[in-house]
């Protein structure tokens, strides 16, 4: 039997601030949110962190497809910045969405595709019947020290997705992965802000683990872009996937719907996964979907996905990735470095 979305929700918090904001800090000149084609970036509230995010996104999955929380077997949440060195953010999403404690959490960690890490675990304990429903959460409150190139893009957002064999919004077709020991980014325990090999960041891993992943699943299936309506890449900045998405002969109109990092920056965890939601409300019954994560370190997760009649059902039942992108508030960097912790004594 078939496995794959029942329903899906994301979390974005209002807060924004503009890159030419930080640049205006930094001295950094006003073109810069030009080059990275990133022009603000989501901010979390002094209260958010990953678990509120989480919580807030596993919620509205759950409102969605009007789901009854007791059917989830398995939690499992995927971030960079679990607030908890050790003690899961899993449980405490568990605590917050289920009324029953007869489920397996985890926490996982893959840089930014930690979040589709946990989907393909959903869909293989659903796919061998052991749990009815699977809960996949990517989340992340990003760092990135001040005056560092990370800065202007690291955000705050979360998409859950609920992953089922019956009454399927979205059916995933198969996934692939591509992983190498590729040092790009990386922060050791107990350090505030990431550290980025700067010459590794590029060809060496983002490029080489999405292509890969990408082509394995096309030749796997035996599929070519062509034969997808839309396509949704990793996005740490706004170059990347559109570069990819040309290397591999995807369209520019097909990854558009889901292209939200010029308007929110990279939420690391929930990119790919925000991305894939954003192109779900807009997408209708027979599309087809083609995704494709990337976690420094370095790996990559390739997913097709079909979309069923069950989208129609769904559709408006929770807040849509472009409600949030609209509810915005802004910040000056005095306030944003406030919400983000960056005075420290």
């Amino acid at each position: 039997m078939v496995s794959g979305i029942v329903s899906y929700g994301v979390y974005i918090p209002r807060f924004r601030i503009r890159v030419d904001e930080i640049a205006r800090v930094w001295g950094d000149g006003a073109d810069i949110s030009e080059s990275l084609r990133v022009f603000e970036k989501s901010v979390p509230d002094l209260d958010e962190d990953a678990v509120t995010i989480a919580v807030e996104a596993a919620r509205n999955a759950l409102a969605r497809g009007n789901v009854d929380a007791r059917r989830i077997g398995a939690i499992y949440v995927g971030s960079e910045s679990h607030p908890y060195a050790v003690k899961p953010t899993g449980t405490i999403v568990g605590q917050a969405v289920c009324s029953s404690a007869s489920y397996t959490a985890a926490d996982f960690e893959f840089a930014c595709k930690a979040g589709t890490a946990a989907v393909q675990a959903c869909l293989g304990l659903v796919g061998s019947n052991n749990i009815d429903l699977g809960l996949a959460i990517g989340s992340d409150v990003s760092q990135g020290a001040p005056g560092d190139m990370l800065e202007y893009t690291a955000a705050a957002g979360g998409a859950a997705y609920l992953i089922g064999r019956d009454n399927l919004a979205a059916e995933v077709e198969s996934f692939y992965s591509f992983t190498t020991d590729t040092p790009d980014f990386w922060r050791r325990e107990g350090m505030p802000y990431p550290e980025h090999g700067g010459r590794f960041t590029g060809e060496p891993a983002y490029f080489k683990h999405v292509s890969s992943a990408a082509r394995g699943l096309m030749e796997r299936m035996g599929t070519k872009p062509q034969d997808y309506d839309y396509a949704v890449f990793h996005q740490p900045n706004g170059k990347f996937p559109v570069r990819v998405a040309k290397l591999l002969g995807f369209s520019k109109k097909q990854i558009e719907p889901g292209l939200v990092v010029p308007m929110i920056g990279n939420t690391y965890s929930g990119s790919c996964l925000i991305g894939l939601a954003a192109t779900l409300d807009i997408a209708k019954p027979g599309d087809r979907i083609f995704v494709t994560s990337f976690g420094s370190g370095a790996g990559s997760d390739a997913f097709s996905i079909r979309v069923t009649d069950g989208i129609e059902a769904i559709r408006c039942g929770a807040p849509s990735v472009r409600d949030y992108i609209g509810n915005a508030q802004y910040l000056d960097y005095a306030m944003y470095a406030k919400h983000k912790g960056k005075l420290r004594i």
